[in-house]
This record gives C-alpha cells, structure tokens and sequence, in this order.
C-alpha cells in the first residue's frame, strides 16, 4: 500500500515537470501568449517585411509593449498592412514610428517602436504612417556586388606622365 502511494506522487511530480517544460517551450518560441488584457490595435503597411512573422515581439527601448497580431496583403497599394496588438499600458504618440528590424546578424524580426513628439497617443484603430521596411540581406550583397562590378568595369583615369 505504502508503494502505490509513492508511485502516485511520483507519477505526478513527472507529469507536473513536463507541464513546466512544455510551457517553456511554447512561450520560449512566442507561441503562448498568456495576457487577458486586451490591447489597442494599430496598423502599419510597409514595403517590404522580410521574414516578419504573426506573434513578433513589438519593442520599445528594447521591452515588449506588444505582438504583432495579423500580416496581410493590400492589392491597391501593393504593401503589407501589419495590424498590431499593443498593451495597454504602453501609450506612444500619434507621431511615432516603426521599423522593422533583426535581433542578432540573422535572428528572428520584431519591430521597434520609436516614439514621436505629439501631444495625442495612439488609439485603438489608428494607422502609423511612419514606417521603414526589413533591411534584407540579399538586396545589401546584391548592391554591394553590384557597385564593385560597376567600379571595375570603370575606365581607369589616365595617367599623368610629365618627365
């Protein structure tokens, strides 16, 4: 008897630890957001937002004050419109902007929200027209080795030979 008491508790010590590690799993890769608070929704549309996924942490000053919440596209302006759930209480101005930008040289995207100067804070519903697309690392190469192709097929200045 004293056996099958033990064997219980122990049964549910394991299945408690791996509740714990799947947790930590899921909220470790933004799949679990666990706020009953309900944010105020914004939207942005850029040009171009690389590999910006739904649930991508919005940062201002490097702390999360949101997650974007659905990316789609707009057939009349040919841009992504990204909606964002901000928290509610994280208020920025009307005037601010938003970029999107990579942690670490190839880690996951997020955008940085920086504020602006205006007197009146963003509300539910509103568009931030200040935006700067995903800087995306193939354009950068291709540029690059574009303008070295360029500077050598230049014709070299001629030379000045005065004896």
């Amino acid at each position: 008897m004293e056996r099958s008491k033990n064997d219980v508790w122990v049964g549910l010590f394991v299945m408690l630890g791996l509740a714990a590690l799947v947790f930590l799993a899921l909220q470790s890769a933004n799949l679990l957001n666990l706020n009953w608070q309900q944010g105020y929704r914004i939207s942005a549309r850029f040009d171009n937002i690389g590999g910006l996924k739904p649930k991508a942490a919005v940062r201002g000053a490097g702390v999360v004050v949101g997650r974007v919440r659905a990316i789609t596209f707009d057939d009349t302006t040919y841009q992504a419109r990204v909606t964002l759930e901000m928290d509610r209480h994280f208020q920025f101005p009307k005037d601010s902007s938003l970029k999107i930008l990579t942690s670490g040289l190839l880690g996951d995207q997020y955008i940085g929200i920086e504020p602006g100067a205006d007197e009146q804070n963003l509300a539910d519903g509103d568009t931030v027209t200040a935006t700067q697309s995903a800087v995306v690392l193939e354009n950068l190469i291709g540029q690059f080795l574009y303008g070295k192709a360029q500077d050598n097929a230049a014709p070299p200045a001629p030379a000045n030979n005065k004896k």
